[in-house]
């Protein structure tokens, strides 16, 4: 009697778990295909939505992650494993795990969101948390900046999208402030018509806007001239440099005095 009370005890164990287990068995099969057809929509309303190519693969992964962590936790509450504890011991790990990395974390969230608001790309010319550089790469965690120096600048995310960021590509076109100083003496008129000529005869500076050339200040040693020539953002420096040295041979040759600074000294006695 008892072997045979045994053999049905094991049994009805063998139907009941075997029906689990096969159930389980379908639905991670069905789960794990409509979760590759939820990455593929999901996958075709980015393609559609011109989303940031570098941002695709992420998003992908980390739906399917995702997806694929809930099926786990789905089929092991099929086979009557309880989850109560353990998806308790797996939310006190994430946030032990969240608090030592938040400033990982804090970059990781910027760079998602300037992967998709996209204030600026990969070629353009931007100032950001006191560095001004062209945009070398962007990536999850940070952005590299390659600076008029040549020096690779490495920024975090995180600091970047919660601060100001001036982008000097994005109407494609800059100015270009320079100052000149003439001597009191000097005919402002004669000045600007050089320095007007520089800027009309160079080849990267445009045409409109119109380059402009005004009486800036009134200084201690000199009258400044205020220079602003307009050009494309990937030509600022090098008409930067060329204005500068073209404008000063030109003064020089119309004899027109770019003073140092000097002071007067009167000397009062008997």
């Amino acid at each position: 009697m008892d072997l045979e009370k045994l053999l049905e005890t094991l049994a009805n164990y063998a139907t009941d778990y075997g029906l689990k287990l096969l159930g389980a068995v379908a639905v991670w099969i069905i789960g794990r295909w409509v979760i590759k057809l939820i990455v593929k929509a999901f996958s075709k309303v980015m393609d559609k939505g011109n989303t940031d190519s570098s941002l695709k693969p992420f998003l992908k992964s980390l739906i399917g992650a995702l997806l694929k962590a809930m099926l786990v936790i789905s089929v092991l509450g099929m086979l009557g494993i309880e989850m109560t504890s353990f998806i308790a011991i797996l939310g006190a790990a994430g946030l032990a795990v969240g608090m030592a990395l938040s400033g990982t974390l804090q970059n990781f969230a910027g760079g998602v969101m300037i992967l998709i608001f996209k204030p600026y790309k990969v070629g353009d010319l931007i100032e950001t948390q006191g560095h001004l550089g062209t945009v070398k790469e962007i990536q999850i965690f940070v952005t590299t900046l390659l600076s008029p120096e040549s020096k690779t600048l490495i920024i975090p995310n995180g600091p970047i999208s919660n601060s100001d960021v001036t982008n000097y590509t994005t109407e494609g076109v800059i100015r270009v402030d320079l100052t000149f100083g003439i001597s009191y003496e000097a005919n402002i008129k004669s000045a600007k018509d050089e320095l007007m000529k520089v800027m009309m005869d160079h080849p990267l500076v445009l045409k409109d806007p119109a380059p402009f050339v005004g009486v800036s200040e009134l200084g201690d040693s000199s009258v400044n001239l205020a220079v602003r020539p307009h050009t494309k953002p990937e030509n600022y420096w090098a008409v930067y440099f060329e204005i500068y040295e073209s404008g000063k041979n030109a003064l020089d040759s119309a004899n027109i005095s770019i003073p140092f600074p000097q002071m007067d000294v009167h000397m009062i006695g008997k």
